[in-house]
């Protein structure tokens, strides 16, 4: 009996053993197939305080948009971070720290071998609703480290360089002050209907204040603000005293042209009213009166009563526009500063340091300014503009063009920027697949856009240096045909008939070119006496030389 026993236990255990044998055969690809499949991207990036420093011990959560758990991370002592085998994805980034405030990222796409870079800043966090607050509103800076003592009308203006980079430090400058201001927004359905009802209580009564002003008011803020100002000369009559009535009268005329009127209307009102808007107001008169000296002073004046992110940056895009690249990279830095997700901040940055003769910086920070939110077209349009006069475009600029044509397939520009970089980035002018890609981009510009006379001479570049010259004709003609005034197009015409045998052709367009250059020469410095370059004084040193 004992061995009948020994035998059925061993039985038994041999059965458990083979189903244990079976469960996990079975089991076991279904647990490796469970496993995680690390990817092979990566995220690092610097996290900075509000004034630019880098955060230590900083918390910093990557989320990725498939729900996947979130992976944090710290900040080391140089203020760094890293996240490693990562899938490709959609992600959004969130830094924090106690006492120097949070950052969120916008999201942003990840390749799956992609290593990408994303910095961020922290902006400090409001008090809760049931606290007021009780630190003072933002400074910009106690005392600036300049002073504009004067102008001068000099032709000789714009820095060192090329006829090419001095053009486009200018052409730059004019397209940032264009940044500024708030342009008024279209009227909506239900601003309509208000406006219809404020019509006709003014009809019932012509003299009622509120209706008026109010009416008035609504009007400048629809873009018509030439209509407006009978409705607010009959509401500044109703009540003389009223502060409100007078400044929106006052921004009429300034709307409408009538600077002088807008100019002496907003310094009456100075005379009891010390305010930010005002001085905001009589900057841009002044500037359109051309007493650019009162103008940087008044812009100046409402940023440091009011350091908002619209007057500061008016204030350095005035300094900018008038040669003071120095003291308008102080201002943009400080305001970048202050305003981190400021896109226009960032780009007038850029352009400050473009205009100081710092090409890589200009171009890292209009970068930063299209990694804040990568659909606004603008920051690309910068870096497109500074990339004519790059001999060899970097290679991130080149990345963000990319990006550009990437996420608006239907601009025509970002065909041709693009297109443009990736010529000038080529190793040799026998890389023959360059050639390809570029030859598309520029085909697929002038289809979006018939009359992209700089896409055209860009084609019968390409086409002159492949040696033909009956196309690259062909290509500078249409450049010519649809940008009758393009000098280069000229020039680049004349050289492909000398290379056919034309001689009369080559001599005719080489004379139209010459022409074309003196007449540009004399509108340029005609344009340059339109804005006179000022004359300022660095803290500690002499006063900037006209250059």
């Amino acid at each position: 009996m004992p061995g009948r026993r020994a035998h059925q236990v061993w039985f038994i255990r041999f059965i458990e053993s083979c189903l244990a044998t079976v469960v996990f055969l079975v089991l076991f690809p279904l647990f490796v197939w469970a496993q995680p499949v690390q990817g092979n991207a990566s995220l690092r990036g610097t996290v900075y305080d509000s004034q630019n420093k880098p955060v230590a011990g900083a918390t910093v959560q990557l989320e990725a948009k498939d729900g996947t758990q979130p992976q944090t991370a710290q900040t080391d002592s140089r203020g760094s971070y890293g996240f490693t085998a990562l899938h490709g994805g959609e992600y959004t980034l969130r830094a924090e720290k106690a006492g120097c405030g949070e950052a969120t990222s916008p999201s942003f796409s990840l390749g799956e071998k992609e290593a990408k870079t994303v910095d961020l800043t922290l902006a400090a966090t409001k008090p809760p609703a049931s606290q007021p607050a009780s630190l003072p509103p933002p400074k910009f800076f106690d005392e600036p480290q300049f002073t504009v003592s004067g102008v001068t009308d000099t032709t000789n203006l714009g820095g060192h360089g090329s006829d090419t980079v001095v053009r486009t430090r200018e052409s730059i400058a004019k397209e940032t002050a264009s940044l500024g201001g708030n342009p008024s927004a279209p009227a909506s359905s239900a601003s309509a209907a208000t406006e219809e009802a404020l019509r006709a209580k003014v009809e019932r009564d012509a003299h009622d204040f509120s209706a008026n002003h109010d009416l008035g008011k609504m009007l400048i803020q629809a873009g018509k603000a030439r209509e407006a100002i009978p409705y607010l000369e009959r509401a500044a009559e109703a009540n003389p005293a009223d502060y409100d009535t007078a400044y929106q009268l006052a921004l009429a005329n300034a709307k409408t042209g009538n600077y002088e009127t807008a100019r002496d209307k907003a310094q009456a009102l100075l005379a009891n009213n010390d305010k930010a808007e005002l001085h905001h107001l009589l900057g841009d008169v002044q500037e359109k009166l051309g007493n650019s000296l009162e103008a940087v002073r008044e812009y100046q004046h409402a940023a440091e009563l009011d350091p908002n992110e619209a007057y500061l940056f008016d204030w350095g895009s005035e300094l900018l526009l008038h040669h003071a690249p120095e003291p308008a990279l102080e201002v943009f830095t400080q305001g970048s500063r202050l305003f981190p997700r400021s896109v226009r901040m960032l780009v007038g940055l850029g352009a400050a340091y473009f205009a100081s003769g710092s090409s890589d910086l200009a171009i890292q920070r209009i970068s930063q300014a299209s990694d804040l939110n990568p659909a606004d077209p603008m920051p690309y349009l910068f870096l497109g503009k500074m990339q004519s006069a790059e001999n060899v475009p970097s290679t991130e600029l080149v990345e963000k063009l990319h990006r550009f044509v990437t996420l608006h397939p239907e601009s025509a520009q970002a065909s041709y920027y693009y297109a443009v970089g990736l010529w000038k980035r080529r190793k040799t002018s026998q890389d023959g697949d360059i050639a390809i890609q570029v030859e598309s981009l520029l085909n697929n510009a002038v289809r979006l856009d018939p009359k992209f006379g700089a896409a055209y001479l860009q084609l019968g570049i390409l086409h002159s240096e492949q040696r033909d010259f009956a196309r690259a004709i062909s290509d500078y003609r249409q450049a010519i045909q649809v940008s009758p005034r393009m000098e280069e197009a000229h020039y680049r015409l004349a050289q492909a008939y000398r290379q056919t045998g034309e001689s009369e052709k080559a001599r005719a367009e080489l004379e139209a070119y010459n022409q074309m250059v003196k007449e540009s020469a004399q509108r340029v410095e005609r344009e340059r006496h339109e804005i006179r370059q000022f004359v300022y004084t660095l803290r500690d040193q002499a006063p900037a030389q006209t250059q």
